[in-house]
């Protein structure tokens, strides 16, 4: 028995996991329907994926809110996790699911997949035959991920950085790249059996001015943690920035590097496909507004190609979502997407070479670093702030570098902390900003453009 098929079984030993059986589960993998792989999707059907969020606590709930998105003519159906499995806390989500049964009162932020278990989920997820898309947040998802292929989902978001940084302060870094490294083979393991099991990595990180750079050096070396061990099929991603014109350059420069850094480890057969978020920030409490920002997201992803656009609702400053406005939300992206015909190609050479050379000296510094294994090297580069998160509340992060939007709504860094931007690079950002204010104004000015769409 194998070291990963030894602690694969130690994970599916939790008391909280009906009896695992790895030959059926295999056996089911191997002949499901391939239009449950979200990878099969992207090859087969020529258009943009019309993925929403959403997620209850009881089994009827969530299955009620997948047919209304499937009446709604949804791509990809989500099962958001609630914030209890998220920490591994099973008991706490199984007394609330058991409250939430009871009272008919949600009591959980999401779907508790670890305590429904993956015999129940897969009656849900084969009746709709829809690729399911897990959204979750976890550093350490190896007994959810488990459990999620088991019950037929083939699209696994998330990773070391992109779901530690955004979203932890205390959990330790160097374990999360471990686990997620069981996570990447369990996936490379599976994907053997029928169409790839896809890996999507969190592209929004803490969707509060980061620029570009950060963003896409991000993106592609959990591409690399992921190819290299096995996995074909991945998707990086970024949401909606504030500026058109930097979400199209955004989408040319990662599609470019992801290409050219896959082929850099010999990895070249993996198919690397692009994610667009919809507004990731604060929205503005007018629904109507709301409305106006969703559908220019969505023009803005059509402009940049994207493969999958992963959609907000109307709703999204006043609560959960219902399932009513999650639906009207797909029936409009998709309406939307389907009268945008003919559309501009829109090229900024100047700003790609900039972007360009600061995602290569990044990685470059990344690549350099002595350790002896990638994840390890990453890990440094983050405690070292060669990698630097704004706004991130991880205690590994630095959070040295500052930004802000110039007079064209773009992020600009205007503090590098030890980020390693060429002096070029940098000289250029501050020049598209007015940086002769006082240290209260700037201040004032970022506050300002955290909320720009409010």
């Amino acid at each position: 028995m194998s070291l990963l098929q030894e602690e694969r079984e130690i994970i599916l030993s939790n008391e909280y996991v009906d009896n695992f059986d790895f030959a059926e589960v295999e056996e089911f993998v191997r002949n499901a329907s391939k239009d449950l792989f979200i990878s099969h999707n992207f090859k087969t059907k020529n258009k943009m994926l019309v993925q929403p969020r959403g997620g209850f606590p009881t089994y009827k709930k969530q299955f009620a809110l997948n047919e209304f998105f499937v009446e709604a003519n949804v791509d990809v159906l989500p099962l958001t996790i609630d914030s209890n499995t998220r920490l591994n806390d099973y008991a706490t989500a199984k007394k609330m699911l058991r409250l939430s049964e009871e009272n008919d009162i949600d009591m959980l932020n999401g779907y508790p997949l670890v305590n429904h278990g993956y015999r129940t989920t897969r009656k849900m997820i084969t009746h709709f035959n829809k690729p399911v898309s897990l959204r979750h947040g976890t550093p350490d998802a190896r007994l959810l991920i488990e459990t999620a292929i088991a019950s037929g989902i083939f699209e696994i978001e998330g990773g070391p950085i992109t779901y530690l940084l955004p979203y932890s302060k205390n959990f330790p870094l160097d374990k999360a790249f471990l686990y997620w490294k069981y996570v990447e083979r369990v996936c490379a393991n599976y994907s053997k059996l029928n169409e790839p099991i896809n890996r999507e990595s969190f592209g929004p990180l803490t969707a509060t001015l980061v620029p570009p750079a950060i963003t896409i050096v991000i993106q592609l070396l959990e591409m690399l943690l992921s190819l290299e061990e096995g996995v074909k099929s991945f998707s990086v991603s970024f949401s909606q920035t504030g500026s058109m014109n930097q979400d199209i350059v955004m989408g040319a420069v990662i599609r470019k590097l992801s290409k050219y850094y896959a082929e850099s480890i010999n990895c070249g057969d993996a198919t690397i496909n692009l994610v667009y978020h919809q507004w990731m920030g604060a929205f503005p409490t007018n629904k109507d507004f709301a409305e106006q920002l969703i559908n220019m997201s969505t023009v803005i992803a059509a402009m940049v190609g994207a493969n999958k656009i992963i959609t907000k609702t109307r709703e999204e400053a006043s609560g959960i979502p219902t399932k009513e406005a999650n639906a009207k939300t797909v029936a409009n992206t998709q309406y939307t997407l389907g009268i945008l015909n003919g559309l501009p190609n829109i090229v900024d050479e100047e700003e790609e070479e900039i972007l360009t050379l600061e995602v290569h000296a990044i990685m470059e510094a990344v690549f350099n670093d002595p350790a002896d294994t990638l994840w390890r090297k990453v890990f440094n580069s983050i405690k070292s702030g060669i990698i630097d998160v704004p706004f991130s509340p991880h205690i590994i992060n630095r959070n040295e570098m500052i930004t802000i939007r110039d007079a064209k709504k773009n992020i600009r860094i205007i503090k590098r902390g030890n980020v390693p931007i060429p002096d070029r690079c940098f000289l250029y950002e501050k020049a598209q900003c007015d940086l002769t204010k006082d240290t209260t104004s700037i201040v004032n000015d970022i506050i300002h453009d955290i909320g720009i769409m409010q």
